[in-house]
């Protein structure tokens, strides 16, 4: 299972633009969550560890959740909004990200990555769950 953050700033958003070795598209802050790691607790850890940004667990409103399957493999993406952070915005693990970036919902990147751009158009819509299917 995986976490990601839909950061708010000033009607913007938080994408993070990979490495070219990682694919070059913008994606949200994110990743794993661990063995005896709560969603929430996840997404603390990612962010600061990717972001250089600090997070509390109040602040994180789950908003959004992707069933994605690619070949056999499912997984669940649990999607948390969040408005408040602390600490210096900075793309950290640089051999992953090349920078970190804010964009208005509606003139996002066009290399976004697929299901990064699939969840936003849905959570814009209001709705709480989709699929993602890749053969």
């Amino acid at each position: 299972m995986k976490a990601r953050l839909i950061l708010y700033y000033k009607g913007q958003i938080l994408l993070l633009k990979q490495t070219k070795p990682n694919g070059g598209n913008y994606t949200l802050v994110g990743g794993n969550i661990d063995d005896r790691e709560f969603a929430r607790q996840a997404l603390i850890r990612e962010s600061y560890e990717e972001a250089g940004i600090s997070l509390k667990e109040k602040d994180l409103q789950l908003v959004h959740i992707l069933h994605k399957v690619i070949g056999d493999e499912h997984r669940l993406v649990l999607y948390f909004k969040a408005y408040r952070w602390e600490g210096k915005l900075k793309a950290r693990e640089t051999h992953k990200f090349k920078e970190a970036e804010w964009f208005y919902l509606d003139d996002l990147p066009p290399n976004l990555t697929e299901t990064v751009r699939l969840v936003l158009e849905e959570y814009r819509k209001g709705r709480f769950y989709s699929e993602y299917v890749k053969k």
